[in-house]
């Protein structure tokens, strides 16, 4: 008989796959210009494989929970893991743009079970009453991963070459695979109901649409009209698929009966605004360090590593913070904390002491810290084992098509100012950046305004806040 680990040991394996997944998306980005003289082509090229890993993932990541409700959590995450690592391997092989994008995909589809599913294993470990630990401690390691994922990629591409990034993965994933057939219980689902491949198809074509429109609205290619067709047809797709989904909830990939809950809408509706601002900043901090200042690559990318720190410094703090203050109040107060710490970017200038610049990114690295760990776990306080599946497989598509839009939205952001200020997004100018942040500091105060109707003892049960007249009476 398999021998259940305890969920320290399972959560430990999880955060290890994230970090494994969240390092690959960091660290190629310092590998662009050597990868495109390796196949021959401009350094702009190469972004097509950045975007095809990213469309695969919001494509087929609400696959995810069905799929382990059917085969088994562990069966699943195990072919992830082991489908990730050999696309790892053969990215690092390619010898083409083609191969290297093909490769990609391949990994996306690794990486859209692997993230979602591990997930779904915590949740289904942990008990109500350690769910904030442990959702902080899975992602603790994939935010190390942020750091030091820039400066490993420029060391390794620099000493050795590019396609070492990827082989990195082989013994990352080689172990964790072992240890996820030793370690993770083969859970199904208990109701196991028909795939619902119309609303999958639909919501297919509607992310992956809006993601690629998005991109291609804020470069600088002059071509717009194609890519707002098709983003007002996957605005279209998207509302279909949404109807449909409506005529057979049971089997929906929506969730409709756990957004019929405040917990898990807010990290739904309000979340995803919050999701999209704060995924704007690590993209226009280094243009503006770059393009305004007249900083070298390297130095802007060593004062994201204080965002960063801020990010992995504030995990020590979120349980005391919940339990003392309780879900709706941090995330009111500290939701208006983040969005004025992305307002407070709008003042800095080269002539910016060092240090005030370093103290800014700390700051709101462990205010979105703060948020991020709050949104994600008070979704999951009200839903019962039943349902974890679902939730969390609509939930982490909407997670990742949120995520990954703040890139595009940052650069129409940017586009859309420069062309309001009189010139050219190709050479934008410091008040263009600093416009752009005081926007999107606004998106960023959309979970603060949809916390405002939660109730005071909102995921009581997860955070162990007690109201001070309840314990008053007691």
């Amino acid at each position: 008989m398999k021998k259940v680990r305890s969920p320290f040991y399972v959560t430990t394996l999880i955060a290890s796959a994230f970090f494994m997944e969240m390092l690959d998306g960091t660290i190629i980005a310092t590998a662009l210009p050597q990868m495109a003289r390796s196949f021959h082509v401009g350094p702009v090229s190469l972004n097509i494989g950045m975007t095809a890993y990213l469309l695969t993932l919001a494509v087929f990541i609400p696959i995810s929970g069905w799929a382990a409700d059917r085969l088994g959590s562990r069966s699943i995450f195990a072919t992830a893991i082991g489908i990730f690592t050999l696309a790892s391997v053969l990215c690092g092989a390619s010898g083409t743009l083609t191969q290297f994008i093909l490769m990609r995909i391949l990994q996306g589809i690794g990486g859209a079970m692997m993230v979602p599913v591990g997930r779904l294993i915590v949740l289904r470990t942990a008990p109500k009453e350690k769910l904030t630990q442990a959702l902080a401690y899975i992602t603790w390691p994939a935010l190390s991963a942020l750091v030091i994922g820039p400066p490993l990629g420029g060391f390794i591409t620099t000493y050795a070459s590019w396609h070492w990034i990827f082989f990195l993965n082989l013994p990352i994933g080689i172990l964790a695979l072992v240890l996820a057939l030793l370690w993770i219980e083969n859970v199904r689902g208990n109701e196991v109901h028909p795939f619902d491949w119309l609303t999958f198809l639909l919501g297919g074509f509607a992310s992956a649409g809006a993601v690629y429109a998005m991109e291609e609205l804020g470069g600088e290619g002059g071509r717009w009209q194609l890519p707002a067709a098709i983003l007002v047809l996957s605005l279209l797709s998207g509302t279909v698929a949404i109807l449909v989904a409506r005529r057979h909830p049971a089997k929906s990939l929506i969730d409709f009966e756990s957004l019929r809950m405040k917990t898990y809408a807010l990290s739904v509706y309000g979340a995803s605004a919050f999701r999209i601002s704060v995924a704007v900043l690590p993209f226009l901090l280094p243009l503006m360090f770059q393009i305004a200042f007249g900083l070298t690559a390297f130095q802007s990318g060593l004062y994201l590593l204080a965002l960063f720190a801020g990010d992995v410094s504030m995990k020590a703090f979120v349980i005391q913070t919940l339990r003392r203050f309780g879900f709706r109040r941090v995330l009111i107060v500290n939701g208006v904390m983040t969005a004025a710490s992305i307002a407070v970017c709008a003042t800095i200038a080269p002539s910016t002491p060092v240090l005030l610049i370093v103290a800014i990114l700390f700051v709101h690295g462990g205010c979105r810290s703060m948020e991020f760990t709050c949104l994600t776990t008070l979704a999951f306080t009200e839903i019962d084992s039943s349902r974890m599946s679902r939730a969390n497989g609509f939930l982490s598509a909407v997670m990742q098509l949120s995520s990954g839009m703040g890139v595009a939205v940052g650069a129409i952001t940017l586009r859309l100012v420069a062309h309001a200020n009189g010139h050219s997004a190709m050479v934008p100018q410091l008040h263009d950046f600093h416009l752009a942040f005081l926007l999107v500091a606004l998106l960023a105060l959309g979970p603060v305004f949809d916390s405002l109707g939660l109730p005071r003892n909102a995921g009581a049960a997860t955070s162990g806040h007690v109201q001070p007249e309840l314990e008053a009476a007691h």
